[in-house]
Formats: structure tokens, C-alpha cells, sequence
């Protein structure tokens, strides 16, 4: 089974890449499925239900997120109606929405989606999210053997732990977050693929996504100020996995990294 993430979807330019790349990636790789971080979608900050529905339509089959999901207040009442729409499972309970997923496949092979959010130099109030995974995996028992954990985290150090932590229990566990992506891509001993950042679908004349000046004058005056997303130089980042659907372990972790009009 071949899985494209794609990560980080900035803003309208990051949308774009993935209108004009993505069909083009699945030819090219026979891609089975198709999982993206969307939390940045909607102007760098969140995600809207039409921004959704939009990524869905171009084959997207799962969306996950992170610490951004809650920016646009009309996600709220759309996210418990769209199960393939994924919020951080470590969430405290009684917050709306899913951290998993089960879908299929054409073939009819089954690949389950966690979504958990890291807490170093984060959120520190989430629950933990090495035992929310394992809540979501004893959901998921005699649904699917192949797992892809989506770790929304700040620190390599915490990613590197997951990664460690699920070896031989899931197919995949990927960072995102950063924006930036990393070259430490490999299948651990026991079957898992990792890598810590996937990287960002958006401009990287920027600085991780917004305008570079702005980011500038941000950390020279320590004013608030509007950040602008920038539309030239745009990348599609992401990995593509070949996971064995009968053992749940990876084959292979390649990066992807495509220029919009390269």
C-alpha cells in the first residue's frame, strides 16, 4: 500500500501546490491514499469547513492538525459531523471530534489515522499523548493492522521518543509542526518508518510559511503584528510510504519535496 502525506498545508499557497501537484504525484507513484496536515489551510492559521470540503475534493482521504485546529471558530460545530477530519486525540474528553480513523483503500486495504499533539514547548495542559495513542490504537484492535501516527510536536527529542515508543506497532510515525523538513528518514529495527518533520506544502520564501520581513521585524521589535503568507517559490513537502497491509510494517520512507512550476 503507497501513502502520500503531505505536510503542512500554509494558507491559499499551500492549497494551490496541492490543487496542481497532487494528481501528477499519484500518477506518477500509484498512490493508494492520501493523508495531509491542514491545520495551517486557512490563511496560515486553521482550518474552515469550505477549506475541508476543498482539500476532500481533491483527494485528500484524511486531514490531520494540531495546536491550530481551534483558530476559526466555525470548525467547531463541522468537526464532530466529519469523521475524516481529524482533531489531536490527546485532547481532554468531551472536546469535539476524533483523534483516529479507519479508511480504506480502492484495493480495500485499510490504513488506521492517529492524530496527537506533543507538549514540550507546547501545550503542556494536553493529556499525554504517548498513552492517547495507545487509547487509540486498543480502539482500532481487529480494524486494520496498518497505523500512521501524525506527531504535531515542537521537539526532535519528543518525536524521536514516539518513534521509538511505537516501533513495531505502527507502520509510520511522522512529525510535523516545524515547517521544516528533515533528512532523518529511515525504518526503525522493528518495522516502523519515522521521520521528524515532514516539512510544510507552501512558500519557502518565507520564514516557516509568512512573510519574511514581517518575521523580521517581529523578532527586532517584539510588537504584534499581521503576518502575510507569501505566494512565490512554493513547495509541496510530504512523504510517501509503502507499507505492508497484511503485517502493518513499512517497506520504505521516501521524502518528497516538489516545486510548484519547477
Amino acid at each position: 500500500m503507497k501513502v502520500l502525506f503531505i505536510g503542512d498545508i500554509i494558507g491559499n499557497p499551500g492549497r494551490k501546490a496541492v490543487r496542481e501537484l497532487l494528481n501528477g504525484l499519484i500518477d506518477r507513484n500509484n498512490l493508494d491514499l492520501i493523508i495531509a496536515n491542514g491545520e495551517n489551510a486557512a490563511g496560515g492559521f486553521g482550518i474552515t469547513p469550505d477549506i475541508a470540503e476543498e482539500l476532500f475534493s481533491l483527494g485528500i482521504h484524511v486531514i490531520t492538525t494540531g495546536n491550530h485546529i481551534w483558530d476559526k471558530k466555525e470548525i467547531i460545530p463541522y468537526i464532530p459531523t466529519q469523521k475524516m477530519l481529524l482533531r489531536p486525540a490527546n485532547y481532554p474528553p468531551g472536546v469535539p471530534g476524533f483523534g483516529s480513523a479507519v479508511v480504506s483503500a480502492p484495493s480495500g486495504e485499510t490504513l488506521g489515522v492517529i492524530n496527537v499533539n506533543g507538549r514540550v514547548f507546547m501545550d503542556a495542559l494536553l493529556d499525554c499523548p504517548f498513552r492517547g495513542v495507545d487509547a487509540e490504537l486498543e480502539k482500532m484492535k481487529g480494524k486494520t493492522k496498518a497505523v500512521f501516527v501524525d506527531f504535531h510536536a515542537e521537539a526532535t527529542s519528543e518525536k524521536m521518543t514516539m518513534g521509538w515508543y511505537l516501533d513495531g506497532r505502527v507502520s509510520a510515525v511522522v512529525g510535523t509542526h516545524t515547517h521544516v523538513q528533515t533528512a532523518d528518514e529511515r525504518i526503525l529495527p522493528k518495522g516502523t518508518a519515522f521521520i521528524s518533520d515532514a516539512g510544510m506544502t507552501g512558500p519557502l520564501d518565507s520564514v516557516i510559511g509568512i512573510d519574511k520581513t514581517q518575521a523580521v521585524g517581529k523578532f527586532l521589535t517584539q510588537m504584534p503584528r499581521k503576518f502575510d503568507i507569501p505566494s512565490k517559490d512554493i513547495e509541496l513537502n510530504g512523504v510517501i510510504l509503502d507499507i505492508d497491509a497484511e503485517s502493518g510494517l513499512s517497506r520504505d520512507i521516501t521524502r518528497v519535496k516538489v516545486k510548484l512550476n519547477a
